[in-house]
């Protein structure tokens, strides 16, 4: 018994030096950058449960701009209150109460002191799901629009000089009242009259079942004529129906200078790309964009010249798990070619960001996934779930070839859903400031120091003390 109960004790103890050793955020970094160094990850929390004051949880989109003209961006960020959402909606004919705050981060000159504020919550933002800011009444401020879930649009205008203290005006958008589920909103100048319209895809329902698939909802433009602030200056155009509509992106995708819209349809599995085609005024022309070799519904997209030939091609999720990216040919109605750029199965991967992470000039890929397990405890998932993670594609310099992952770090709870590309500390590599849902009391707005060392150190350093289990490949 002796004997048997010693080996026992070193098989367990060298079974979990083993699974120490196969964290990815323990183990050393592979990554390097162009000038030989290695690449790491530092955590920083933004904001939190902690710092909020209350149980702050279900952070998704964010955005960032100089909200309060003191030459520092800012962040605005929402956060949906991943305890009620989708439990609860698939109870038939029960509503869930309205929860959800939007938040603002304003930034200083240190990059790990940030002021928190709320300036929406409850009613006026029920499962908010993502942001846009955009100057909407002239006045030199930055505005707020948000997409809630559960119900609608709303206009938060910014206070000016004391934003950081006085309540910000708003108005729900009366025609978005009640009307669906709007999960995008975004905001360009598509007659080029010097103020934004807005678009939003409206998908039907907060928690799509069946019979929502099987009906088609609007891709929805806003012309303002007036006060932002009356519900009267408001004009709701609709471009197009589709069986779960998730995007709504302006960009110049042809590259004739002006906005076009990119519609990505959840439900269809397809991308739409809104030609505009006429200056001064809101007329477009629709054109399918069909893809060989992949189906993608678009909720998650990112724009470069991957193909270094002019035009913009387009990356994003395909429907079975692989990111990828699709070449935009010369004429944009014939086929559009899709290259795999890589996967991080079993993990879902959602969120996406570009930038050139080594600084060797070309467009790498920051990624994270969405974990599918208990959101307010780690529960019991194993190597084989789809957990949180956080990694990034290096770009092999010609597109088309073999990129290579580059893993920082895998966790039981996390939606890794937003990202955006910044120099935070102004050292001359790129960070990447993030939100972080299903996975309270973790949840939050963070942002993640690239690091750089003369030798190889572990992938990633977090934050908190305590945290979600770290967890192994499989």
């Amino acid at each position: 018994m002796k004997t048997t109960s010693t080996l026992t004790i070193i098989f367990l103890f060298l079974s979990s030096s083993v699974l120490a050793q196969n964290l990815i955020s323990e183990s050393l970094t592979k990554a390097r950058a162009s000038d030989g160094k290695y690449i790491s990850w530092r955590e920083h929390i933004i904001d939190d449960p902690e710092r909020a004051g209350f149980a702050l949880s279900g952070s998704d989109g964010l955005v960032m701009g100089d909200i309060d003209l003191d030459g520092i961006e800012d962040i605005v960020s929402v956060h949906e209150s991943d305890a009620e959402y989708d439990s609860a909606t698939h109870t038939p004919g029960f509503i869930p109460p309205p929860e959800g705050t939007v938040r603002i981060a304003f930034g200083s000159n240190d990059p790990d002191s940030w002021f928190n504020i709320t300036i929406a919550e409850g009613t006026d933002a029920p499962a908010p799901e993502d942001a846009v800011i955009t100057d909407l009444n002239a006045d030199g401020y930055l505005d707020v629009v948000v997409a809630a879930e559960q119900s609608h649009l709303i206009y938060l205008q910014n206070p000016g000089a004391n934003a950081r203290t006085a309540t910000w005006p708003r108005l729900i958008l009366p025609m978005t009242q009640g009307r669906g589920s709007y999960i995008r909103v975004f905001a360009g100048d598509f007659d080029d009259d010097g103020v934004d319209e807005l678009t939003a895809p409206n998908k039907g329902a907060q928690s799509p079942g069946p019979e929502d698939f099987a009906r088609s909802t609007p891709v929805e433009l806003y012309k303002l004529n007036g006060d932002p602030l009356l519900g009267a200056s408001w004009q709701r155009n609709v471009l197009g129906n589709y069986s779960i509509p998730q995007n709504a992106e302006p960009v110049d995708l042809d590259g004739d200078g002006d906005l076009d819209i990119v519609v990505g349809a959840r439900g269809d599995a397809r991308l739409v790309f809104f030609e505009n085609t006429a200056a001064n005024s809101l007329d477009f022309t629709e054109h399918a964009i069909g893809i060989n070799g992949a189906n993608m519904g678009g909720f998650n997209l990112e724009y470069a010249d991957l193909s270094n030939d002019g035009r913009l091609d387009i990356v994003g999720m395909a429907n079975n798990g692989r990111l990828v990216w699709i070449e935009q040919p010369a004429d944009t109605d014939d086929t559009w070619n899709a290259y795999t750029i890589g996967t991080i199965l079993p993990d879902g991967l959602v969120g996406m960001e570009i930038a050139d992470i080594d600084n060797d000039g070309d467009t790498d890929i920051m990624v994270g996934s969405y974990s599918r397990g208990p959101r307010t405890g780690d529960g019991d998932v194993d190597v084989h779930d789809a957990l949180g993670r956080l990694a990034w594609f290096e770009n092999p310099g010609e597109a088309k070839n073999e990129w290579t992952l580059q893993d920082i770090s895998r966790r039981k709870r996390g939606m890794f859903d937003k990202f955006i590309a910044r120099d935070v500390d102004g050292d001359g590599d790129m960070d990447f400031l993030g939100t972080r849902g299903n996975s309270a009391p973790f949840d939050g707005v963070f942002w993640l120091e690239q690091v750089r060392t003369a030798t190889a150190v572990a992938n990633f350093q977090r934050a908190r003390a305590q945290e979600s289990d770290e967890i192994p490949l499989p």
